[in-house]
């Protein structure tokens, strides 16, 4: 198999302190970091149905590109948001960590590396505590020879269930 230049000598430990990393950067609420972490062509994608083959012509639970990304968390930001007053806290756990084959879709910009994961996300606001599961996938481009996200996939294992307002990124 050609492996692209671009990404000889990044194995499954990279990728593996990649994606911890960016968990961690959104249980610190550092989510203009966690944008960073974005291609410009990037995009964060939770499907509202179980194997959604595409965020086009459909309903998400999230499909947002940089723009929308930087959107949200300006109103993140806000002091006055009510849906995020107190703020929530979250911890992210990790695991189950692989490199896949890659994978393209049309609609989907290049990558080079593709990674899935599973992810549990506690969130605790009011006294009252959520937890999100899901599998989740990281179309990945290197970019002057670091990491960044081309599309973040999170499929929850309950995406077709009633939600309470999401507000931070899962």
């Amino acid at each position: 198999m050609d492996v692209p230049a671009a990404t000889r000598g990044i194995g499954r430990e990279a990728c593996e302190r990649f994606v911890i990393d960016e968990a961690r950067l959104l249980d610190d609420r550092r989510l203009r970091d966690w944008l960073a972490l974005f291609t410009d062509d990037g995009a964060y994608w939770v499907p509202a149905e179980p194997n959604q083959p595409t965020p086009h012509g459909r309903v998400s639970l999230f499909y947002d590109d940089r723009e929308l990304m930087g959107n949200r968390i300006e109103r993140l930001e806000h002091p006055l948001i009510h849906v995020q007053t107190p703020p929530s806290r979250t911890v992210h756990l990790v695991g189950s960590i692989t490199l896949e084959p890659m994978r393209t879709e049309p609609w989907l910009p290049a990558a080079d590396l593709l990674v899935q994961s599973s992810v549990m996300m506690a969130e605790c606001r009011l006294d009252a505590q959520r937890l999100f599961a899901a599998r989740q996938w990281h179309w990945l481009r290197v970019v002057d020879g670091r990491l960044r996200i081309v599309l973040k996939r999170v499929d929850l294992v309950d995406c077709d269930a009633a939600f309470e307002a999401i507000a931070l990124p899962i």
